[in-house]
């Protein structure tokens, strides 16, 4: 096993044996390195390697918190020398030298990477973009976004961020309605804050290929550019041939690569300084000129194991541990530097004596910073909500909706459908909101499974309503890189169970961006879901699931679900609005049984539609996050039900029934499932002090659990009762209503409660 002095030592000691070489030279076929931009790479990978021994001597006494470190791998600071800093990055957790390279890169006076790093390392609270969350590579400054991820969960979203900085750079698809919305507006089509010919970046490791985030961002890649569209994305596989104890097999990584369809391949030894950087250039410019996608793979060591309490002894042998210590980069540049006659041995140790010395003093320094200390201050960046600016946005929407736009407007005048409602609101919003781009499986030239979507592309243009490939994490990934270069991306998952093969999507990448990057960077996204229950005539468990449990646990995701066409037009525009004001991450959970219903009561009554409402009236009708309706049904005085979605419909016909026999009920549709509407779970339950909770989802992990939680915190003494779905996937055809919650079933446990 491979310790931190071991390491130092051996450096100090092959280095002292080198020699100038007359025949020695800087240039690969053409892209050859100065020798001031060489020094600068060895001091990128000096200062990252005494990063990692700092780290290590701050675990032996419990002031540091992580230790997988980049050694081994720090010629990936040649990648950054060949790249502009203002290339958006994504980077692996073994990136340190490309990160301690692109700092000085910025020429900013006061940008210490040192002091950046072991204050995450720490979990110091004055670490700049995490903020002592986690340790991350990231900062605004640099263009570095910060990820979590080490299995390669952000390849969808940089593949995202690479297909927004080309939309961008052509000015939007330039029709003849988005010239006079622009001119209507005073506005210019929508930027991202990087150069008209920035790249994207993404590092990941070799074990990470395998993974199906990888797949999936690979054949994105390649299925974007088999249509002819342009992706300007480098993929910088980092293989050191482990993941963690487990071998890539010989070649696998190589194959798995250079077989991409659309994705071009570049290869480079990942330990040479020099070899990396002209490969770097190669495969960057021809990236940057076509426009394409690339991956360069670098054959890199890994040394010191994976981590700090990683004793590799115990899978790899002596031979295979001084194999890699053989090809140590910090040696190669060394050797490169002292045999061009750059540097004598005692200079370069020097050199590194000193980068060592001042990583250690500021390591000492960083230990007394304080650190995250109260709830309060760890989710603060959270999800943060300024509902006061988000009614405004939307008042000043429907000014602009009224005045300006008002020729562009379609202007519904019967009373609609909850499908027609959502699509007139997108209208409306891709509209007045030329940053909002909406797609999906389907969703343009269909219009949609049920024709939620139609005739939008047709108003709005291929560049803002499109179809996309089949993949739920692709879309996802595709959201959360357009949200991160300034757009408010509306993403359709065709069937709540699709959701599922790409949760992670927005646990693991969307709704942490605010948190780990303290609100610096952001990925505002409203994506729209429909599910649920009670689907007739094509039904099943991927067609009618009733679960979202693994939705509600997502912090800071706001989860909307109205049930009738009014709300689902003004909870839309809000969490619109609040992902452009906010950044906010929305699910907008629409229940498919609903979308045409028309009648509530009795054939013909058409009380299940409601008007559109006119844009001057858009702020008085505003639906704040987190708040519930409630229908007083006769006195509103005996039983107070609980409900939403297919369950409000349902309530509503049982309490009419009720009504007839003298009983008030209220029913509350709480419209948002996350964050619950407490406040107003407490006061209509407390009014009656008879509780009947009407959900549709399962009996387990359920929404219900919620509600009923929030009651018992709030001292609520009255009764309180459920009623839910089985604990079971719904089946085809009739069965289906043998599972899930019926009206016979909530006047049952209505009549059961009131007679208690």
């Amino acid at each position: 096993m491979t310790t931190p002095q071991d390491l130092d030592e051996r450096f100090r000691t092959t280095v002292t044996g080198f020699k100038p070489d007359a025949g020695s030279t800087l240039e690969v076929g053409g892209w050859g390195l100065t020798p001031p931009q060489l020094l600068r790479i060895f001091d990128a990978q000096v200062t990252s390697r005494h990063l990692d021994l700092a780290a290590r001597w701050l675990r032996g006494f419990g002031e540091g918190f992580y230790t997988i470190g980049s050694s081994g791998h720090e010629g990936n600071a040649a990648v950054a020398a060949a790249l502009r800093h203002t290339d958006p990055a994504m980077l692996h957790y073994r990136s340190g030298a490309f990160y301690c390279l692109r700092a000085g890169q910025a020429g900013e006076p006061d940008m210490d990477p040192v002091r950046d790093v072991l204050r995450g390392t720490v979990a110091s609270s004055l670490e700049p973009i995490a903020g002592g969350r986690h340790k991350v590579f990231g900062h605004h400054s640099l263009n570095i976004i910060p990820i979590t991820s080490t299995i390669a969960s952000h390849l969808p979203r940089a593949v995202g961020l690479a297909f927004a900085l080309e939309r961008s750079r052509r000015g939007g698809n330039g029709s003849k309605l988005e010239g006079r919305v622009a001119s209507a507006l005073g506005t210019a089509p929508v930027t991202t804050p990087w150069p008209a010919d920035a790249l994207m970046v993404c590092s990941f490791g070799d074990a990470s290929v395998n993974h199906a985030s990888a797949t999936t961002a690979f054949n994105t890649a390649g299925w974007i550019d088999h249509t002819g569209l342009k992706l300007p994305i480098l993929f910088v596989c980092e293989d050191n041939g482990l993941g963690i104890s487990v071998r890539s097999p010989d070649g696998w990584v190589e194959a798995a690569l250079s077989s991409r369809p659309g994705v071009r391949y570049f290869q480079s030894d990942g330990c040479d300084a020099v070899t990396v950087h002209a490969a770097t250039l190669q495969a960057s410019e021809w990236v940057r000129t076509t426009r394409r996608p690339a991956v360069l793979h670098l054959k890199t060591v890994r040394l010191m194991g994976h981590a700090g309490a990683d004793a590799e002894i115990a899978y790899r042998s002596t031979r295979e541990i001084e194999a890699d210590l053989a090809r140590d980069p910090l040696v190669a540049t060394a050797r490169r530097l002292i045999e061009a006659d750059l540097i004598s041995p005692e200079e370069l140790l020097a050199r590194y004596d000193e980068v060592g010395w001042q990583v250690r003093r500021t390591a000492e320094e960083v230990i007394r910073e304080p650190k995250l200390a109260s709830s309060a201050e760890v989710t603060a960046p959270l999800a943060p909500r300024r509902p006061v600016r988000v009614a405004r946005a939307i008042a000043e929407a429907g000014e602009r909706a009224a005045g300006p736009l008002a020729m562009q407007r379609s202007h519904p005048t019967a009373p609609q459908t909850l499908a027609q409602a959502i699509n007139t609101t997108l209208a409306d919003a891709l509209l007045t909101m030329p940053e909002t781009l909406l797609f999906g499986e389907d969703v343009a030239a269909k219009g949609g499974v049920y024709g939620v979507t139609k005739g939008l592309r047709e108003r709005f243009g291929v560049n803002r309503v499109f179809d996309t490939l089949l993949d739920e994490t692709s879309i996802l990934g595709l959201a959360a890189g357009a949200g991160l270069a300034g757009m408010v991306p509306v993403p359709e998952i065709q069937y709540l169970a699709y959701l599922h093969n790409a949760e992670d999507q927005l646990r693991g990448e969307a709704a942490t961006m605010q948190f780990f990057s303290g609100g610096r960077f952001r990925n505002p996204m409203v994506v729209r879901i429909a599910g649920l229950g009670y689907q007739e005539g094509f039904g099943g468990h991927f067609h009618n699931d009733n679960s979202i449990a693994v939705l509600r646990d997502i912090p800071g995701l706001v989860i909307a679900c109205p049930a009738r066409a009014d709300d689902a037009a003004a909870m839309l525009r809000t969490c619109l609005t609040a992902a452009a004001v906010d950044g906010a991450v929305c699910a907008f959970l629409e229940p498919i049984a609903l979308y045409h219903t028309r009648d509530l009561y009795e054939s013909g009554d058409g009380e299940w539609l409601s008007d559109y409402p006119d844009p001057r009236r858009w702020g008085s009708t505003h639906v704040p996050i987190g708040r519930a309706r409630v229908y007083g049904v006769g006195s509103a005085d005996a039983l107070t039900m609980i409900t939403f979605g297919n369950g409000l419909r349902m309530s509503l016909r049982v309490a009419a029934r009720l009504a007839q026999e003298g009983v008030g009920t209220r029913v509350v549709d709480l419209r948002w499932l996350a964050p619950l509407p407490v406040a107003d779970i407490v006061r209509e339950s407390s009014a009656t002090g008879r509780v009947l909770v009407v959900d549709e989802t399962r009996r387990s992990g359920g929404v219900a659990e919620g509600v009923l939680a929030a009651l018992i915190d709030s001292g609520y003494v009255g009764s309180v009762t459920r009623v839910a779905a089985a604990d079971t996937f719904i089946p085809l055809g009739h069965a289906a209503k043998t599972v899930l919650v019926s009206e016979d079933q909530i006047m049952s446990s209505a009549r059961a409660i009131l007679a208690a």
